[in-house]
């Protein structure tokens, strides 16, 4: 759960606040949000919700894409929360009126983005078992992702919830290695995941166990690293934990912030510094410049791709859309990671697309190219 600053859209910012608030459990309805909202996570504080796993894999018919099948699968791990959005902008959190909720997590907000593209997509992830984590199982199934292999988690041995924590422990952290679908990671043609599933066990373990039967049957490790300090114990073990899995990923999306803090302060435009991110098995890494566009790098070749020129009403999750529309075209041609750089460029151009049209269908972002 969170406390948003800002309207929402896709995305993934979080706090750490220690504050819990009653909450008795209800019985099981459908989700709350008539339509399927889009999700969001920019938070200033967010809590997540005490509950089971959640896995989706179903493929959406749109036309920005070829037709997806299951060898085009792909697998998104990590969190998926609950987002309190002010009803009214430009207001601090405590000037705030009211909040409205909406579902967030940056591997949540991918695998949705792919859906929403016409990509074939599941998430794996746990959530609580009360009336939220059910409406985030919900809102993966009304956007088309997969979610059977979500595992959901109580407090209580009768079932009872008290409190609902902000975090600490929260539902994405008690994730354990038993209660992952090894079958739908193998089939994956891309697992995509973050670092925030680093943080502690059991989900840290279960994370590593995840990428590792990943790697094992030749899926395609896609990582975004997606820092939000708060949540660590210190910034050396958010270095640390970040970098402890930065070798075994095929695909790197990472910002200018984060190269930042990885490389000690040294400068994110120096090439020379970027390139020491760059590890032997990398095929691609993508560094984004917010609306300056993205810069590409391969072991070959390296380039840069301007902005599209929109009118920003929120850029909360524009990352996140990013990524899934780049992940979105490789999952059809992964033959693409080993292309001319024009081709590499013409990939991030349309992920842009994705990004800026977050909350659109395919045809929608494509109508918004052209």
């Amino acid at each position: 759960m969170a406390l948003h600053a800002t309207a929402f859209c896709f995305g993934g910012v979080v706090s750490l606040p220690r504050n819990s608030v009653s909450f008795s459990q209800r019985s099981v309805r459908a989700s709350a949000f008539s339509s399927p909202p889009p999700l969001s996570s920019s938070s200033i504080a967010r809590s997540n919700v005490q509950g089971n796993a959640l896995v989706s894999e179903k493929a959406f018919a749109g036309d920005a894409l070829p037709d997806t099948k299951e060898s085009s699968l792909m697998v998104c791990f990590g969190e998926m929360l609950i987002d309190f959005v002010p009803t009214s902008n430009g207001l601090s959190l405590a000037e705030a009126p009211a909040f409205k909720k909406a579902a967030g997590g940056a591997p949540a907000n991918v695998a949705v983005g792919i859906a929403r593209l016409g990509g074939s997509s599941a998430f794996i992830g746990k959530v609580g078992e009360d009336e939220f984590g059910y409406m985030l199982a919900d809102i993966l199934k009304e956007n088309n992702v997969n979610n059977e292999g979500m595992p959901f988690v109580t407090l209580r041995s009768d079932g009872e919830r008290e409190f609902m924590f902000y975090r600490n422990p929260s539902a994405d952290m008690l994730l354990q290695e038993a209660e992952l679908d090894f079958d739908l990671i193998r089939k994956a043609k891309i697992l995509h995941y973050g670092s925030i599933s680093l943080i502690t066990e059991p989900c840290k373990s279960a994370h590593i166990a995840a990428t590792k039967a990943a790697k094992d049957a030749g899926v395609v490790l896609s990582y975004d690293p997606n820092l939000r300090l708060p949540l660590w114990p210190s910034a050396k073990s958010a270095r640390e934990g970040i970098l402890s899995i930065w070798d075994t990923a095929d695909v790197i999306k990472i910002s200018e912030e984060e190269i930042s803090f990885l490389m000690g302060g040294e400068d994110p435009y120096d090439e020379n510094v970027v390139r020491k991110l760059y590890h032997p098995n990398l095929k691609l890494l993508l560094v984004t410049e917010g609306p300056d566009g993205c810069r590409y790098y391969t072991k070959e070749f390296s380039g840069r791709v301007k902005g599209m020129k929109v009118d920003a009403v929120d850029t909360t999750g524009a990352g996140d859309a990013f990524v899934a529309g780049i992940l979105s075209q490789l999952a059809v041609d992964l033959s693409l990671l080993q292309t001319t750089a024009s081709s590499i460029a013409e990939i991030i151009g349309r992920g842009e697309g994705g990004g800026w049209g977050g909350c659109l269908e395919g045809k929608g972002i494509r109508a918004s190219m052209y």
